[in-house]
C-alpha cells in the first residue's frame, strides 16, 4: 500500500480513489478529483470522529463527482479515523484514546493522532487553496446544523457565509482543523450536521449543497448553485463537565438561553445534585450532550450568542 498521495495535479481529468497509510498503523480512503483547466486545490476531510456519520457519507459521495465542468482539483479524504468508524468509538482514536481534533499541529514522533495531525500540516494543507472539515455530531451528541471558522481570518468567514448552515462560529483556541489549516494562510471551515450517530438524506444534501457552492466561489464550477439563506455569526461557549455523574440538560435544542439561567444539572445516581450549570452569557443552545451519563471533562453543550 503506498504511503503517499499520488499527484494531484497531472493536467489530465482523472478520477482516482484507493488507500494509503499516511503514518504508521493508519490505513485511510482517499479520492482525488482533477478537472478539465487548471484552478484551486479543495481539500475536504471528514471522519476524524468516526462516528459522525452525516460528514463521512456526504465525502464519500463528493468522491463520486464527476470531472466534468471542474477547475483545479478536490482531494477527499472521507475517512480520517478508521479505526474509530470500524469500533464506533466517540471522539476519540482507539490506538491511543485521543481527539485528533485536539492534536493539530501534531508531532511527527508523537502519538498516533499526533502523528495523524502532523501529516495533514506538513503534506496535505499546504497543498490546498481552502480547507473544508465535515463533521455531524457524534453519537452522544445532538446539534443543530452549524459552521466553525477561524474568528480572525476574514476569508475563512466568507466560506461559512457561502456554505450557507444556517450559524456560523467565530471559533478561537488551538489543536484544531481549521487554526492549523488557518495558521498556514488557508482559509478554513469546520461543518456540522447531524447528531447521534444518524445520518439523514437531508443533511448528507446539506453539506453537498454547501461545498457545490463554496466551489464557485472559488471558481472551480461555473454553475450558480442556488443561495444560501442568511447565516448569523455567533461566538460559542462550551462548559464542560466538573464531576462524573448523570446529566440532566435544563434546554432543549435551539431554546434561547439567558444569561445566569440555569442551564442543567450533573446528579449522582440517587439523584443529589453535585453540579448546577449557569449560562454565562445569553444566546442559544447550538448542541448538547443527550447521553444521560458524563465523564468529567466532557462538554455539556455549546451556546452561541450573536455577535454585535
Amino acid at each position: 500500500m503506498p504511503l503517499h498521495l499520488p499527484p494531484l495535479r497531472t493536467g489530465k481529468p482523472r478520477r482516482e480513489h484507493g488507500l494509503i497509510s499516511p503514518v504508521e498503523g493508519a490505513r485511510i480512503p482517499f479520492a482525488v478529483i482533477e478537472g478539465e483547466a487548471p484552478g484551486p486545490c479543495l481539500v475536504v476531510t471528514a471522519g476524524v470522529h468516526g462516528s459522525e456519520y452525516t460528514s463521512i457519507e456526504a465525502a464519500l459521495r463528493l468522491a463520486r463527482r464527476p470531472a466534468r465542468g471542474l477547475r483545479g482539483c478536490i482531494l477527499i479524504l472521507p475517512v480520517l479515523n478508521m479505526s474509530a468508524l470500524r469500533k464506533r468509538a466517540i471522539y476519540v482514536a482507539p490506538e491511543d484514546g485521543r481527539n485528533l481534533n485536539r492534536m493539530f499541529p501534531g508531532r511527527p514522533d508523537g502519538s498516533f493522532t499526533e502523528r495523524l495531525a502532523h501529516w495533514l500540516v506538513s503534506e496535505i494543507y499546504p497543498q490546498a487553496d481552502a480547507c473544508l472539515d465535515l463533521h455531524g455530531g457524534d453519537l452522544s451528541e445532538a446539534l443543530a446544523p452549524f459552521s466553525l471558522f477561524p474568528r480572525d481570518s476574514e476569508a475563512s468567514r466568507e466560506l461559512a457565509t457561502v456554505f450557507g448552515l444556517p450559524i456560523a462560529v467565530a471559533a478561537g483556541g488551538e489543536g484544531y482543523t481549521i487554526d492549523a489549516a488557518g495558521r498556514l494562510g488557508k482559509p478554513s471551515l469546520l461543518a456540522e450536521v447531524g447528531g447521534n450517530g444518524v445520518w439523514t438524506e437531508d443533511g448528507v444534501g446539506q453539506l453537498l449543497a454547501g461545498i457545490e457552492r463554496v466551489l464557485a466561489h472559488l471558481g472551480m464550477v461555473h454553475a450558480r448553485p442556488a443561495p444560501a439563506g442568511p447565516v448569523r455569526v455567533v461566538t460559542m461557549w462550551a462548559p464542560a463537565a466538573d464531576e462524573d455523574g448523570l446529566w440532566y440538560p435544563a434546554k432543549r435544542l435551539g431554546e434561547a438561553v439567558q444569561a445566569g439561567e440555569t442551564i442543567g444539572e450533573i446528579r449522582t445516581l440517587f439523584g443529589d445534585v453535585i453540579a448546577t450549570i449557569a449560562a454565562r452569557d445569553a444566546g442559544s443552545v447550538l448542541y448538547t450532550l443527550s447521553s444521560l451519563w458524563v465523564n468529567k471533562g466532557e462538554a455539556l453543550l455549546g451556546i452561541g450568542t450573536p455577535v454585535a
